[in-house]
């Protein structure tokens, strides 16, 4: 095999040789000779040649616009948006666009233009790595810590020796003699053993596990791996500059000393810049710049020690106090300039390093699937393993696994330190920028197969007992069996978007589910009403995605919603009407998904106009209908106060049916309450009659209510107009999403378009899904 010839070019020798410290304004041109000639290619200079400043802002325009597109294709699967971005750096480098475009790659990314991206990528760096260490709350530090210690430890002890192991066969193959062993063994160890903390905390969001058992385990074992992994990193990088262990003692003490520095005296500083901001309420221009430059300080420090830059700004992250408004206002002013901006042309950076044509024989694929192989198989069994001693469940154990081996983002930085350093080539390179995209992209399939979400608790506050999630030790019959008889007997979701405007809403939920005294459903266990607010996270890295501040926005929608179920002013309400919030990187979905988990009778959901649409029934609600397995009503709400009088147009079809049996439990709820079944004669026709079975059901109701229900036939030309008449003496029309009405399945179309915005009063429009319903099953009298 003459893989060995495709070893690291050095940029300044030519040859593979040992790497002078990191230099910002010096670019380590780890390209391979092919692509190096392929961007420097000698040609006579145009005299209309583009200025390289202008060169570098075009560069940075498509970098930016690829990765968002990228990055959102990407979330559509239902995957990390950063790893979208790092593919779309990829495709940029000579592994898509040098391969499939040669002359436009290098048109577009001359050698010239390269340093500029390099210290560009280097600051973004810098202030990520700050916001990592920001982000490092101790909060994680105190659940299960002696259980997190031995398991993240063992987690990285595995895959290190096992990467150290696979190194004697990488090391004559990848390597020369110029890079010392050890060095090249600990560079390819910690490689192998480093955990994604940031990429895995906003997978603990998403999924909502972030106050479950197995999520603030995961988050502990995260957080010490992310330390230990970066102290081990620090001391392969001391190792590589002095090529030996011993010469690399001094820098360790060194490092020992200035993170010691750090914790305390830095740290005591930064306590009074808390109290400062706590006295103040807001971050200034001045402190923040001051902030700032300490971050720049301490990256050089450590640059200096002879660690790298990015310690030093992660060291700064972690020391500063943990102040909610503080950090979550540093944070907010931090983050968006560098995720936006400086983060693509890392991705970019990176990408042009990467050549995925240097894999050109089966061989070195071989070789790759045992760098991919011993990668997975260290980080999922070590953790495995351990968590089973600690006594934690087999399917715990097996998701705490799978979380483990995110490598993501913090992977990618690991090996473009190493590739400056000269320490891991170009080839090697590309095997592991493949290993920590392929282990990021497995880990939320697996998580969902080995953990799903039927299995994650709801958080304690959100529903009673009896509504959480069986125990997975049961069998599926059994928990459905469990489950039917726990349930209450009718139970209403209501999604809702904005608590303070849809008040509305949750009151005609509650007046559905709420039977009255009297009428043989009294007890209020028999019915539920969810109000549902889903939290959409924007990005899925930036600060708000992160567990605690996640928990923050989950209990300030909470109190809210509380507000709102309190504003109703029924004493009886919160008995039965149990909130559900919760983080979703899809509403309508999540909502589908909850409601068929949560066994609910009907979705009852507000409308809305879309803002880019014309379309009544567009947007999230449309989402809803065609993702949605039971019944759904939309809500127009006019601002009745009252619901007493109620009109019902009916057509005869399950649509229909369905709007009559919710106005039905609307008059058995309450003794008050009048319906109008309006029947409409076209042209002299005969008007609809009732169907069959509802014939049953109107023998079964008792005479107080059959004497409330009003069947007019109307004769009309067009029948709109007559319920728009007849509407103007109702409080409430109920409609069905029947093709006589106008109304598609997920649009409202034409004629109750009409209705919509002509109806007097509220308006219900009700879509059967389930055709043997149980709305009037709780209401009904025995026959």
């Amino acid at each position: 095999m003459q893989a060995s010839k495709l070893s690291t070019v050095n940029c300044q020798e030519g040859e593979h040789g040992a790497a002078p410290p990191l230099q910002l304004s010096t670019v380590n041109c780890q390209l391979s000779t092919e692509y190096r000639a392929l961007s420097i290619r000698k040609k006579p200079k145009a005299k209309n040649a583009m200025p390289i400043p202008i060169l570098v802002l075009l560069e940075v325009l498509i970098v930016i616009a690829l990765s968002r597109l990228v990055g959102l294709a990407f979330r559509a699967i239902k995957q990390p948006q950063v790893i979208g971005e790092i593919v779309a750096g990829i495709m940029l480098g000579p592994s898509l666009l040098g391969l499939v475009a040669p002359d436009l790659g290098a048109a577009l990314f001359p050698a010239e233009a390269v340093p500029f991206l390099n210290v560009l990528s280097e600051v973004g760096l810098i202030f990520f790595m700050f916001l990592i260490g920001l982000e490092l709350n101790p909060k994680y530090l105190k659940n299960n810590l002696d259980v997190a210690i031995l398991t993240s430890h063992v987690s990285i002890l595995v895959p290190f020796s096992l990467g150290s192991f696979l190194a004697l066969l990488l090391y004559p193959i990848v390597s020369n003699n110029s890079v010392s062993f050890t060095a090249f063994a600990m560079f390819l160890g910690a490689a192998m053993s480093i955990t994604a903390f940031p990429v895995l905390a906003r997978i603990i969001t998403e999924h909502n596990l972030q106050n479950t058992k197995l999520g603030t385990l995961a988050l502990t074992c995260a957080a010490v791996d992310d330390v230990t992994a970066w102290c081990l990193l620090a001391v392969a990088i001391a190792v590589t500059r002095t090529n030996s262990m011993v010469g690399a003692l001094p820098t360790i003490l060194e490092s020992i000393v200035y993170i010691g520095f750090m914790l305390t005296v830095v740290r005591w500083f930064l306590q009074r810049l808390s109290k400062h901001y706590n006295r103040t309420g807001k971050l200034s221009q001045l402190v923040l710049s001051g902030i700032y430059m300490g971050v720049v300080a301490s990256a050089l420090i450590t640059e200096w020690i002879g660690i790298h830059l990015i310690f030093g700004a992660f060291l700064l992250g972690a020391s500063m106090p943990k102040n909610a408004g503080l950090t979550r206002e540093l944070a907010e002013k931090t983050e968006d300039f560098v995720l936006i901006f400086l983060l693509p042309i890392f991705f970019a950076y990176s990408g042009l390093r990467t050549q995925i044509g240097l894999l050109n024989s089966p061989e070195l694929w071989l070789l790759c699937a045992a760098v991919l192989g011993v990668a997975i198989v260290g980080k999922y069994f070590g953790t495995y393993v351990a968590a089973r001693v600690c006594g934690i469940s087999n399917r715990e154990a097996s998701a705490l696994g799978w979380m483990m081996n995110t490598r993501g983002l913090t992977e990618l930085i690991v090996l473009n330190i190493g590739l400056s350093l000269g320490v891991i080539s170009p080839l090697l390179f590309t095997m592991l920028v493949i290993m920590a995209l392929v282990t990021t992209f497995m880990t939320s399939p697996l998580l969902e197969w080995t953990y799903p979400k039927r299995l994650i608790r709801l958080d304690i506050s959100e529903v009673s007992p009896d509504d959480s999630e069986l125990e997975d030790s049961q069998s599926a019959e059994e928990s459905g069996k469990t489950a039917e008889k726990l349930l209450p007997t009718y139970r209403i979701l209501v999604p809702v978007a904005n608590p303070t405007t849809q008040k509305g809403l949750l009151k005609l939920a509650i007046a559905l589910a709420q039977p009255a005294a009297g009428t043989g459903g009294s007890d209020l266990q028999s019915a539920a009403v969810h109000p549902l607010s889903l939290i959409e996270l924007n990005e899925n890295y930036g600060f708000e995605s992160t567990p605690v501040e996640a928990d923050r926005i989950i209990q300030e929608r909470r109190s809210k919603l509380s507000e709102l179920i309190d504003s109703l002013e029924l004493p009886d309400a919160k008995k039965f009407v149990h909130p559900i919030v919760r983080v979703t990187k899809d509403v309508a979905r999540e909502t589908a998904q909850i409601a068929e988990l949560d066994r609910a009778d009907l979705i009852l959901v507000g409308w809305h106009r879309p803002t880019f649409s014309s379309n009544r029934l567009g947007g999230r609600v449309g989402q809803i209908l065609s993702n949605a397995t039971v019944d759904v009503a939309i809500f127009v709400d006019r601002g009745r106060e009252r619901l007493n009088n109620l009109l019902v147009p009916y057509a005869a079809n399950i649509h229909d049916d369905l709007g009559l049996e919710l106005a039905l439990r609307l008059l058995v709820n309450s003794e008050e309450r009048r319906l109008t079944v309006l029947r409409v004669a076209v042209d002299g026709a005969e008007g609809n009659e009732l169907s069959y079975e509802f014939g049953r059901v109107m023998d079964r109701l008792p005479v107080e209510v059959r004497s409330r229900i009003e069947t007019p036939i109307v004769e009309a030309a067009e029948p709109i107009q007559a319920v728009v008449a007849a509407s103007a003496n109702a409080d409430l029309t109920i409609a069905g999403t029947s093709r006589e009405w106008g109304i598609e399945r997920q649009t409202l179309g034409r004629y109750t378009d009409e209705l919509a915005v002509q109806c007097h009063s509220s308006l219900l429009i009700a879509r059967c899904y389930v055709k043997v319903r149980s709305h009037l099953a709780s209401v009904l009298i025995d026959s």
